[in-house]
Protein backbone atom coordinates (compact mmCIF):
# COMPACT_ATOMS: atom_id res chain seq x y z
CA UNK A 1 0.00 0.00 0.00
CA UNK A 2 1.14 3.37 -1.04
CA UNK A 3 1.83 5.68 1.73
CA UNK A 4 1.19 9.88 0.93
CA UNK A 5 3.98 12.08 2.28
CA UNK A 6 2.75 15.83 2.99
CA UNK A 7 4.86 18.56 2.86
CA UNK A 8 5.08 21.10 5.45
CA UNK A 9 4.44 24.68 4.81
CA UNK A 10 7.55 25.83 4.88
CA UNK A 11 8.04 23.67 1.62
CA UNK A 12 4.77 25.10 0.34
CA UNK A 13 6.00 28.35 0.70
CA UNK A 14 9.24 28.00 -1.30
CA UNK A 15 7.46 26.01 -4.23
CA UNK A 16 4.63 28.67 -4.14
CA UNK A 17 7.62 31.11 -4.32
CA UNK A 18 8.89 29.87 -7.08
CA UNK A 19 6.13 29.91 -9.32
CA UNK A 20 5.09 33.18 -8.89
CA UNK A 21 8.53 33.99 -9.93
CA UNK A 22 7.45 33.10 -13.19
CA UNK A 23 8.77 29.60 -12.94
CA UNK A 24 6.82 26.61 -14.75
CA UNK A 25 5.33 24.17 -12.69
CA UNK A 26 7.33 21.61 -14.69
CA UNK A 27 10.85 22.59 -13.58
CA UNK A 28 9.96 23.49 -10.04
CA UNK A 29 8.37 19.85 -9.53
CA UNK A 30 11.66 18.59 -10.91
CA UNK A 31 13.63 20.33 -8.73
CA UNK A 32 11.70 19.09 -5.40
CA UNK A 33 11.75 15.87 -7.14
CA UNK A 34 7.86 15.70 -6.92
CA UNK A 35 4.86 14.94 -9.21
CA UNK A 36 3.64 17.80 -11.55
CA UNK A 37 0.12 16.77 -10.40
CA UNK A 38 1.05 17.85 -6.73
CA UNK A 39 2.68 21.20 -7.79
CA UNK A 40 -0.52 21.56 -9.92
CA UNK A 41 -2.74 21.16 -7.51
CA UNK A 42 -0.83 22.83 -5.01
CA UNK A 43 -1.18 26.50 -7.26
CA UNK A 44 -4.41 26.22 -8.02
CA UNK A 45 -5.16 25.51 -4.09
CA UNK A 46 -3.04 28.70 -3.38
CA UNK A 47 -4.94 31.34 -6.25
CA UNK A 48 -8.42 29.84 -5.08
CA UNK A 49 -7.78 29.93 -1.32
CA UNK A 50 -4.69 31.98 -0.90
CA UNK A 51 -3.11 30.11 1.66
CA UNK A 52 -0.30 27.26 1.20
CA UNK A 53 -1.02 25.86 4.21
CA UNK A 54 -2.12 22.09 3.89
CA UNK A 55 -6.04 21.96 5.29
CA UNK A 56 -6.81 19.62 7.76
CA UNK A 57 -9.37 16.82 6.32
CA UNK A 58 -12.21 15.60 8.03
CA UNK A 59 -11.95 12.13 8.75
CA UNK A 60 -13.60 10.14 11.13
CA UNK A 61 -13.68 10.80 14.42
CA UNK A 62 -11.67 8.19 16.89
CA UNK A 63 -13.48 6.13 18.84
CA UNK A 64 -10.66 5.84 21.80
CA UNK A 65 -8.89 8.65 23.13
CA UNK A 66 -5.21 8.75 23.82
CA UNK A 67 -5.63 7.24 27.72
CA UNK A 68 -7.75 4.10 26.21
CA UNK A 69 -5.11 3.81 23.30
CA UNK A 70 -2.40 3.53 26.44
CA UNK A 71 -4.65 1.29 28.19
CA UNK A 72 -5.19 -1.37 25.42
CA UNK A 73 -1.12 -1.46 24.87
CA UNK A 74 -1.20 -2.16 28.74
CA UNK A 75 -3.79 -4.77 28.67
CA UNK A 76 -2.02 -6.57 25.66
CA UNK A 77 1.62 -6.31 27.61
CA UNK A 78 -0.09 -7.53 30.57
CA UNK A 79 -0.94 -10.69 28.69
CA UNK A 80 1.11 -11.47 25.68
CA UNK A 81 -1.07 -14.34 24.33
CA UNK A 82 -3.91 -12.68 24.04
CA UNK A 83 -5.90 -12.04 21.31
CA UNK A 84 -7.21 -8.76 19.33
CA UNK A 85 -10.81 -10.08 20.46
CA UNK A 86 -10.15 -11.15 23.80
CA UNK A 87 -8.67 -7.06 24.78
CA UNK A 88 -11.26 -5.71 23.08
CA UNK A 89 -13.65 -7.80 25.36
CA UNK A 90 -11.62 -6.80 28.25
CA UNK A 91 -11.74 -2.85 26.96
CA UNK A 92 -15.91 -3.17 26.64
CA UNK A 93 -16.11 -4.68 30.54
CA UNK A 94 -13.67 -1.44 31.51
CA UNK A 95 -14.97 1.14 29.74
CA UNK A 96 -18.24 -0.10 28.71
CA UNK A 97 -17.18 1.36 25.27
CA UNK A 98 -17.22 -1.17 22.04
CA UNK A 99 -14.40 -1.53 19.33
CA UNK A 100 -13.85 -3.93 16.82
CA UNK A 101 -10.68 -6.19 16.85
CA UNK A 102 -9.05 -4.32 14.10
CA UNK A 103 -8.98 -1.14 16.06
CA UNK A 104 -7.45 -2.92 18.93
CA UNK A 105 -4.92 -4.39 16.55
CA UNK A 106 -4.46 -0.38 15.00
CA UNK A 107 -3.94 0.60 18.73
CA UNK A 108 -1.33 -1.80 19.49
CA UNK A 109 0.66 -1.37 16.12
CA UNK A 110 0.53 1.85 17.23
CA UNK A 111 2.39 1.28 20.66
CA UNK A 112 4.94 -1.11 18.78
CA UNK A 113 3.22 -4.36 19.69
CA UNK A 114 3.11 -6.70 16.49
CA UNK A 115 1.25 -10.14 16.37
CA UNK A 116 3.97 -12.84 15.85
CA UNK A 117 4.06 -16.23 15.83
CA UNK A 118 5.99 -17.47 19.46
CA UNK A 119 9.84 -18.42 19.13
CA UNK A 120 10.57 -22.69 19.41
CA UNK A 121 12.43 -22.76 22.32
CA UNK A 122 13.95 -26.29 24.24
CA UNK A 123 12.89 -27.04 27.37
CA UNK A 124 16.55 -27.18 29.54
CA UNK A 125 17.29 -27.70 32.89
CA UNK A 126 20.10 -26.53 35.50
CA UNK A 127 22.25 -29.93 33.88
CA UNK A 128 21.09 -29.13 30.40
CA UNK A 129 22.57 -25.36 30.67
CA UNK A 130 25.54 -25.85 32.64
CA UNK A 131 26.67 -28.80 29.79
CA UNK A 132 26.56 -26.56 27.02
CA UNK A 133 27.96 -23.63 28.73
CA UNK A 134 30.57 -25.33 29.08
CA UNK A 135 30.92 -26.60 25.62
CA UNK A 136 30.46 -23.68 24.31
CA UNK A 137 33.91 -22.31 26.31
CA UNK A 138 35.96 -25.09 25.27
CA UNK A 139 35.26 -24.58 21.16
CA UNK A 140 34.72 -20.15 21.39
CA UNK A 141 38.66 -19.96 19.73
CA UNK A 142 37.22 -22.45 16.68
CA UNK A 143 37.15 -20.54 13.53
CA UNK A 144 35.23 -21.46 10.56
CA UNK A 145 38.26 -23.38 9.42
CA UNK A 146 38.45 -25.65 12.23
CA UNK A 147 34.52 -25.59 12.01
CA UNK A 148 35.04 -26.54 8.33
CA UNK A 149 36.77 -29.72 9.06
CA UNK A 150 33.06 -31.69 10.98
CA UNK A 151 30.85 -33.88 9.15
CA UNK A 152 27.76 -32.39 10.90
CA UNK A 153 25.00 -35.47 11.18
CA UNK A 154 21.55 -35.60 12.36
CA UNK A 155 18.49 -37.25 12.07
CA UNK A 156 14.52 -36.13 10.93
CA UNK A 157 11.35 -37.33 10.48
CA UNK A 158 9.06 -36.19 7.74
CA UNK A 159 5.07 -37.35 7.22
CA UNK A 160 2.57 -37.02 4.44
CA UNK A 161 0.59 -34.63 6.32
CA UNK A 162 2.31 -31.93 8.83
CA UNK A 163 0.84 -29.88 11.69
CA UNK A 164 3.07 -27.04 10.83
CA UNK A 165 1.14 -23.65 10.00
CA UNK A 166 4.24 -22.49 8.64
CA UNK A 167 3.70 -23.05 5.26
CA UNK A 168 1.68 -19.84 2.98
CA UNK A 169 -0.19 -19.69 0.09
CA UNK A 170 -0.66 -17.16 -2.97
CA UNK A 171 -4.13 -17.18 -3.28
CA UNK A 172 -6.24 -14.81 -5.59
CA UNK A 173 -8.56 -12.43 -3.88
CA UNK A 174 -11.77 -14.61 -3.63
CA UNK A 175 -10.37 -17.80 -4.36
CA UNK A 176 -10.12 -19.36 -0.66
CA UNK A 177 -11.65 -22.47 -1.03
CA UNK A 178 -10.95 -23.24 -4.78
CA UNK A 179 -8.62 -27.02 -4.90
CA UNK A 180 -5.38 -25.76 -4.99
CA UNK A 181 -5.49 -23.25 -2.16
CA UNK A 182 -6.64 -25.88 -0.07
CA UNK A 183 -4.50 -28.60 2.54
CA UNK A 184 -6.10 -31.84 3.05
CA UNK A 185 -5.39 -32.84 6.14
CA UNK A 186 -6.58 -36.32 8.32
CA UNK A 187 -7.33 -36.26 12.20
CA UNK A 188 -4.61 -38.47 12.80
CA UNK A 189 -0.85 -38.43 11.49
CA UNK A 190 -0.43 -40.77 8.33
CA UNK A 191 2.39 -42.27 7.46
CA UNK A 192 5.81 -40.92 8.39
CA UNK A 193 9.76 -41.50 7.77
CA UNK A 194 12.93 -40.87 9.43
CA UNK A 195 15.96 -39.99 7.69
CA UNK A 196 19.54 -39.48 8.39
CA UNK A 197 22.03 -37.17 6.78
CA UNK A 198 24.99 -35.09 7.48
CA UNK A 199 26.61 -31.89 5.73
CA UNK A 200 30.21 -30.80 5.38
CA UNK A 201 31.87 -27.71 3.65
CA UNK A 202 31.80 -28.63 -0.25
CA UNK A 203 29.86 -31.78 0.73
CA UNK A 204 27.16 -33.77 2.18
CA UNK A 205 25.95 -37.72 2.35
CA UNK A 206 23.59 -39.26 0.70
CA UNK A 207 20.04 -39.29 2.46
CA UNK A 208 19.76 -42.27 4.71
CA UNK A 209 16.21 -43.87 4.88
CA UNK A 210 15.08 -45.51 8.01
CA UNK A 211 12.56 -47.73 7.80
CA UNK A 212 10.16 -49.09 10.61
CA UNK A 213 10.77 -47.25 13.87
CA UNK A 214 13.10 -44.29 15.04
CA UNK A 215 16.90 -43.55 15.07
CA UNK A 216 17.92 -45.62 18.28
CA UNK A 217 22.05 -46.17 19.31
CA UNK A 218 21.90 -49.70 17.90
CA UNK A 219 20.45 -48.97 14.39
CA UNK A 220 22.74 -45.76 14.12
CA UNK A 221 25.91 -48.03 14.30
CA UNK A 222 24.10 -51.16 11.83
CA UNK A 223 22.10 -48.69 9.62
CA UNK A 224 24.73 -45.72 8.98
CA UNK A 225 27.94 -46.18 10.49
CA UNK A 226 28.78 -49.85 9.61
CA UNK A 227 27.47 -48.98 5.52
CA UNK A 228 29.28 -46.34 4.95
CA UNK A 229 32.47 -47.67 6.86
CA UNK A 230 32.64 -47.02 10.80
CA UNK A 231 34.58 -44.27 11.82
CA UNK A 232 36.82 -45.73 14.02
CA UNK A 233 38.50 -47.76 10.98
CA UNK A 234 39.11 -44.60 9.31
CA UNK A 235 40.59 -42.81 12.48
CA UNK A 236 38.29 -39.96 12.67
CA UNK A 237 37.53 -38.57 15.98
CA UNK A 238 34.25 -37.99 17.61
CA UNK A 239 32.84 -34.49 18.45
CA UNK A 240 31.50 -34.59 22.16
CA UNK A 241 27.99 -33.00 21.54
CA UNK A 242 25.54 -31.32 24.47
CA UNK A 243 22.39 -32.79 24.73
CA UNK A 244 19.05 -31.25 23.68
CA UNK A 245 21.05 -28.66 21.81
CA UNK A 246 19.61 -28.35 18.59
CA UNK A 247 20.29 -24.89 17.59
CA UNK A 248 23.94 -25.71 18.16
CA UNK A 249 23.43 -28.20 15.04
CA UNK A 250 23.53 -26.43 11.62
CA UNK A 251 21.86 -28.67 10.21
CA UNK A 252 18.20 -28.24 11.42
CA UNK A 253 18.02 -25.26 9.26
CA UNK A 254 18.96 -27.92 5.90
CA UNK A 255 15.97 -30.08 7.25
CA UNK A 256 13.43 -26.74 7.41
CA UNK A 257 14.99 -25.93 4.11
CA UNK A 258 14.09 -29.45 2.70
CA UNK A 259 10.63 -29.74 4.62
CA UNK A 260 10.16 -26.69 2.20
CA UNK A 261 11.07 -28.23 -0.88
CA UNK A 262 9.44 -31.09 0.02
CA UNK A 263 5.86 -29.26 0.74
CA UNK A 264 6.20 -27.00 -2.33
CA UNK A 265 6.10 -29.71 -5.13
CA UNK A 266 4.01 -29.07 -7.70
CA UNK A 267 3.08 -32.40 -7.32
CA UNK A 268 3.02 -33.53 -3.31
CA UNK A 269 3.88 -36.95 -2.16
CA UNK A 270 0.81 -39.27 -1.25
CA UNK A 271 1.89 -42.01 0.25
CA UNK A 272 5.06 -43.81 1.64
CA UNK A 273 7.23 -44.85 -1.42
CA UNK A 274 6.81 -41.36 -3.26
CA UNK A 275 7.88 -39.11 0.09
CA UNK A 276 10.71 -41.14 0.09
CA UNK A 277 11.68 -40.18 -3.51
CA UNK A 278 10.48 -36.79 -2.98
CA UNK A 279 12.78 -36.17 -0.24
CA UNK A 280 15.56 -38.27 -1.73
CA UNK A 281 15.32 -36.00 -5.23
CA UNK A 282 15.09 -32.28 -2.95
CA UNK A 283 17.93 -32.99 -0.97
CA UNK A 284 19.73 -33.90 -4.04
CA UNK A 285 18.85 -30.36 -5.45
CA UNK A 286 19.62 -28.57 -2.42
CA UNK A 287 22.18 -25.58 -3.15
CA UNK A 288 25.77 -26.53 -1.83
CA UNK A 289 25.92 -22.79 -1.11
CA UNK A 290 23.34 -23.46 1.69
CA UNK A 291 24.91 -25.89 3.07
CA UNK A 292 28.39 -23.84 3.36
CA UNK A 293 26.30 -21.27 4.86
CA UNK A 294 25.41 -23.02 7.86
CA UNK A 295 28.27 -24.67 8.83
CA UNK A 296 29.95 -21.54 8.71
CA UNK A 297 27.56 -20.05 10.94
CA UNK A 298 28.94 -22.08 13.75
CA UNK A 299 30.67 -19.69 15.36
CA UNK A 300 28.00 -16.91 15.38
CA UNK A 301 25.68 -20.06 16.93
CA UNK A 302 28.42 -20.96 19.03
CA UNK A 303 28.50 -17.17 20.50
CA UNK A 304 25.20 -16.40 20.78
CA UNK A 305 24.35 -19.84 22.33
CA UNK A 306 26.85 -18.82 24.67
CA UNK A 307 25.28 -15.29 25.66
CA UNK A 308 21.71 -16.76 25.73
CA UNK A 309 23.14 -19.41 28.29
CA UNK A 310 25.10 -17.07 30.40
CA UNK A 311 22.37 -14.46 30.56
CA UNK A 312 19.45 -15.95 30.18
CA UNK A 313 19.66 -19.59 30.54
CA UNK A 314 17.41 -20.93 27.61
CA UNK A 315 17.99 -22.08 24.39
CA UNK A 316 16.26 -20.54 21.38
CA UNK A 317 15.69 -22.79 18.34
CA UNK A 318 16.36 -20.29 15.63
CA UNK A 319 15.44 -20.64 11.90
CA UNK A 320 18.07 -19.24 9.63
CA UNK A 321 17.17 -20.72 6.60
CA UNK A 322 15.50 -17.54 4.96
CA UNK A 323 18.17 -15.18 5.92
CA UNK A 324 21.14 -17.23 5.02
CA UNK A 325 20.56 -17.82 1.38
CA UNK A 326 18.91 -14.79 -0.54
CA UNK A 327 16.83 -15.84 -3.90
CA UNK A 328 18.26 -15.87 -7.22
CA UNK A 329 15.59 -16.06 -10.30
CA UNK A 330 17.36 -18.92 -12.44
CA UNK A 331 14.86 -17.55 -15.09
CA UNK A 332 17.27 -13.75 -15.17
CA UNK A 333 20.12 -14.30 -13.29
CA UNK A 334 19.20 -11.35 -10.94
CA UNK A 335 19.09 -10.94 -7.07
CA UNK A 336 16.45 -9.76 -5.54
CA UNK A 337 14.98 -9.94 -1.86
CA UNK A 338 12.08 -11.90 -0.49
CA UNK A 339 10.57 -8.57 0.85
CA UNK A 340 11.07 -7.74 -3.19
CA UNK A 341 8.83 -10.62 -4.21
CA UNK A 342 6.51 -9.68 -1.54
CA UNK A 343 5.78 -5.92 -2.45
CA UNK A 344 6.04 -7.02 -5.99
CA UNK A 345 3.10 -9.42 -5.32
CA UNK A 346 1.17 -7.38 -2.94
CA UNK A 347 0.78 -4.74 -6.17
CA UNK A 348 -1.38 -7.07 -8.00
CA UNK A 349 -2.92 -8.47 -5.48
CA UNK A 350 -1.73 -11.56 -4.27
CA UNK A 351 -1.04 -11.79 -0.31
CA UNK A 352 0.58 -14.82 1.73
CA UNK A 353 -2.69 -16.83 3.54
CA UNK A 354 -2.62 -19.93 4.97
CA UNK A 355 -4.07 -22.81 2.92
CA UNK A 356 -7.82 -23.77 4.48
CA UNK A 357 -7.45 -27.10 5.61
CA UNK A 358 -10.53 -29.92 5.00
CA UNK A 359 -10.42 -33.76 5.50
CA UNK A 360 -9.04 -35.45 2.66
CA UNK A 361 -11.77 -37.52 0.82
CA UNK A 362 -11.61 -41.02 -1.33
CA UNK A 363 -14.17 -41.30 -4.60
CA UNK A 364 -15.83 -43.83 -2.28
CA UNK A 365 -16.66 -41.30 0.50
CA UNK A 366 -17.91 -39.01 -1.95
CA UNK A 367 -20.46 -41.80 -3.09
CA UNK A 368 -21.47 -42.25 0.18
Amino acid sequence: MSSRHHRDDFMRGRIIGKIEERRKITDVAMEFDIAHSVVSRLWKSFKTTGMCSRRHGGGRIRSTIPAEDRYIVLSAKRNRRTTAQQVANQFLAASGKQISRKTVARRLRGGGLYARRPVVCVPLTRQHRTACLQWCREHHNWTEQDWACLLFSDESRFSLSSDCRCQLIWPDSGTAYRPENIQEKDQYPTCSIMVWAGIIINGRTCLHVVANGTMTGQRYIDKVLLPHDCLDSEGIQRLIWPARSPDLNPIENVWDALGRQEAGRNYPPTNKNTLIRALTEEWDKLPQQLLDNVVQSMVALELQCRMRTSIFGSYCQKKQTEHSIRPVSSATGTRVSRQTVYRRLGHIGVYARRPVRCVPLTATHCRL
